[in-house]
């Protein structure tokens, strides 16, 4: 072997991109074992999720998986990681009703959040995305509490700050699916009341009540959405310097493009705080996602009672489903100044996510681990009460903050 063949051989090794063995076939994940028959009736034939080398996302349009690989993949085949249909996702409903027989804010004492507030602990400075259905950001429980993006001009119509969305001075909407109605989802101002609605406004108390909220909606007003859709909607909430993203939906089976999206957010020191599911399942055995994935960025909630128990309906897992927190008769804001009681993990997983933001308040040099950590090391434990989950307990800011004190002097 001549020394040109010998420096064309070495520089194939140093620069495998440029020497790989890549194909628009390889890319395109859909001939794979991961995709099944449901995944391929889920398909949205003509919309197409790509990750790039870079590590972002995109959403593309194309005739059919054909031709979108002759003229999408093949030109730019090197700047490209992965590729494969989007699909549809319905988001699960929770049980909703207009009074309760408990106390408004049972759950609050239940996991001892005055506790953190006799500290001047609120979750301030803490940025919480609410990745779900839309946030009524012109509540008054919520208006004050939404993290605005200061580099856009509102409602002008321009980019102004060439991130690619316009007018998202309020937040950001990915919903691509369309809707059976135009009456606005209440889950997503749900959700965000429950970690951040200010109780002098109305008669909610978020448990991190100075957190902002970064709605970035890709769930229609009828529940559905699209994975893709997901997925731009979690890449914003990261581009907005969120310290948690709150994701209290599921449905998602094919999962290869959102578990590379969460794994993108777990490189990033990101919590991702997810419900565990409403169908009274083990998804340890029966996997459920993205409750399922088991990365360390992740806390995934089960619901726990007023009499302090685990729901009925709750899913939960001694592996997958970390620990529990308040989701039934959990009083928050909806569309309209209004606010309505829901049951559903979806309840729950927002009482961790403001949680979260009152211990990164306590100590903003805390990494995401470290609040995971404290969240799991301080749960409480009763005996003939244990729950399902990988701690066997129940969330307790009082002993969350003294733990991760210890964790992070």
């Amino acid at each position: 072997m001549d020394v040109q063949k010998i420096l064309s051989a070495v520089a194939c090794v140093l620069v495998f991109t440029a020497c790989s063995k890549k194909s628009s076939n390889s890319v395109f994940s859909d001939s794979t074992a991961l995709d099944s028959a449901a995944c391929m009736g889920q398909a949205i034939k003509s919309k197409f999720i790509v990750q790039w080398e870079d590590g972002r996302f995109t959403v593309e349009s194309g005739t059919d998986a054909e031709s979108f690989k002759k003229e999408f993949i093949e030109p730019q085949l090197e700047s490209i990681r992965r590729v494969e249909f989007d699909r549809r996702i319905q988001i699960e409903s929770t049980k909703e009703y207009a009074s309760s027989s408990v106390s408004d804010t049972w759950g609050l004492s239940m996991i001892k959040a005055n506790s953190a507030y006799t500290q001047g602990v609120y979750g301030q400075g803490i940025k919480v995305a609410v990745v779900d259905a839309y946030v009524d950001v012109t509540h008054p429980q919520l208006a004050g509490r939404i993290a605005v993006n200061t580099g856009e001009i509102p409602n002008n119509g321009i980019d102004d700050d060439k991130n690619g969305i316009v007018d998202d001075y309020y937040g950001a909407s990915f919903v691509s699916v369309p809707s059976s109605t135009t009456t606005p989802s209440p889950h997503g101002s749900h959700v965000a009341g429950i970690i951040a609605a200010d109780s002098n406004f109305g008669p909610v108390s978020g448990v991190a009540p100075r957190a902002q909220i970064i709605p970035a909606q890709f769930i229609a007003n009828d529940g559905g959405g699209s994975l893709g859709d997901a997925i731009l909607a979690l890449q914003y909430a990261a581009s907005r310097g969120a310290k948690i993203i709150n994701a209290s939906w599921g449905g998602a089976p094919c999962v290869a493009s959102l578990k590379n999206a969460f794994q993108v957010l777990e490189s990033q020191g990101i919590l991702v705080v997810v419900a565990a599911g409403n169908d009274a399942r083990d998804i340890d055995v029966y996997p459920e996602f993205p409750a399922s994935f088991d990365l360390s960025n992740q806390i995934t909630v089960a619901a726990s009672s007023v009499s302090d128990f685990m729901t009925s309906w709750s899913n939960s897992g001694f592996e997958f489903v970390h620990v529990a927190a308040p989701g039934e008769h959990i009083l928050s804001t909806i569309p309209g100044n209004s606010s309505t009681y829901m049951d559903g993990t979806s309840m729950a997983a927002p009482f961790v996510s403001g949680t979260a933001a009152l211990l990164w308040s306590y100590k903003p040099n805390a990494t995401a681990k470290q609040i995971k950590a404290a969240i799991e090391q301080s749960v409480d434990v009763t005996s003939g009460h244990e729950f399902k989950v990988k701690t066997r307990g129940r969330i307790n800011i009082q002993k969350a903050l003294q733990v991760l004190g210890q964790l992070v002097p």
